[in-house]
């Protein structure tokens, strides 16, 4: 089991998660989504990951300067969608990183989007790579596809030294009440009403965590397919993008079973019990041009 070392919960600072592994996000506090780039160093090589958005990359880029790292470093940015808060800073990134053998590294599908973002770096697809990434000291990220977990080409990356999995918008939260890091009881696992907590807790995580699942995820089959896929793999502490970093196998579990067992997720939530049979229907459209059938 990976541990969470030098804790410091100043977040002003990056804070190191896991040996040469440092959340380097801004905690904003007007907003509920809190996004998390990170940062792994490697010897002189280093890698972030979702990156974060344009207004957020001066906060970013100075957390990534206090650890001592210099951004010539930074050998490959990796992307696990395209959404503008992940990407919206690659060209800042490549200004100040200015090498031209840096790597972009996504999935193709992404790559459609990240494009219109890169002003210099030639995109490197997971197909290409094998699905993986290694630094020249042989330490390896591996990529994993969570398909529609939300994007076409969404994906994780497991970090084989740390055990972190860096889970992209799966595990997420969106709410006004935020810590870097998760906190459970173990009478989470069985509760059922949120609104009344049993610990007397003035705050519970998880209506936030299922409520951002619900909105961003396009359907159960896909969250639950995502969740099938994570299983497989050998990780020991989850790094979201959003949200909070869950380190104990107690509150993994608790999440992850909640997950699975989540209901009205996207499309489905939308849709409710309406019979499939009666999806689709486009009669309105053809009586309206005109065009019904005889």
């Amino acid at each position: 089991m990976t541990e969470i070392t030098n804790l410091n919960l100043d977040y002003d600072r990056p804070i190191k998660i896991a040996e040469d592994v440092y959340w380097v996000g801004f905690y904003d506090t007007q907003s509920g989504l809190h996004c998390n780039p990170y940062l792994i160093v490697d010897g002189d090589e280093a890698v972030v990951i979702d990156g974060g958005s344009r207004p957020h990359f001066p906060i970013v880029m100075m957390k990534i300067l206090q650890t001592g790292l210099e951004p010539s470093s930074i050998i490959a940015l990796i992307y696990q969608h395209f959404d503008p808060d992940l990407c919206g800073s690659i060209s800042n990134f490549e200004d100040l990183i200015d090498q031209a053998d840096l790597k972009i590294i996504s999935d193709d599908e992404n790559n459609l989007f990240i494009r219109h973002y890169s002003v210099s770096t030639e995109l490197t697809s997971l197909e290409k790579i094998d699905h993986s990434f290694e630094f020249s000291s042989g330490r390896r990220l591996k990529f994993y596809n969570t398909p529609y977990s939300h994007c076409a080409g969404s994906f994780v990356t497991f970090d084989e030294k740390t055990g972190i999995l860096f889970s992209s918008d799966l595990f997420g939260s969106y709410g006004g009440q935020w810590e870097l890091f998760l906190e459970l009881s173990p009478e989470c696992r069985e509760c059922q009403d949120f609104t009344d907590c049993p610990q007397g807790w003035s705050y519970c995580p998880l209506p936030d965590i299922l409520s951002f699942h619900k909105r961003t995820m396009p359907s159960e089959r896909a969250l639950r397919h995502s969740m099938e896929v994570i299983a497989g793999i050998p990780f020991s502490i989850i790094a979201p993008q959003h949200g909070s970093v869950i380190h104990k196998p107690d509150n993994v579990l608790t999440v992850v079973d909640r997950l699975v067992a989540l209901k009205a997720v996207g499309i489905d939530g939308t849709l409710g019990d309406r019979p499939f049979a009666e999806i689709g229907d486009i009669s309105a459209l053809r009586e309206r041009l005109g065009l019904d059938e005889v």
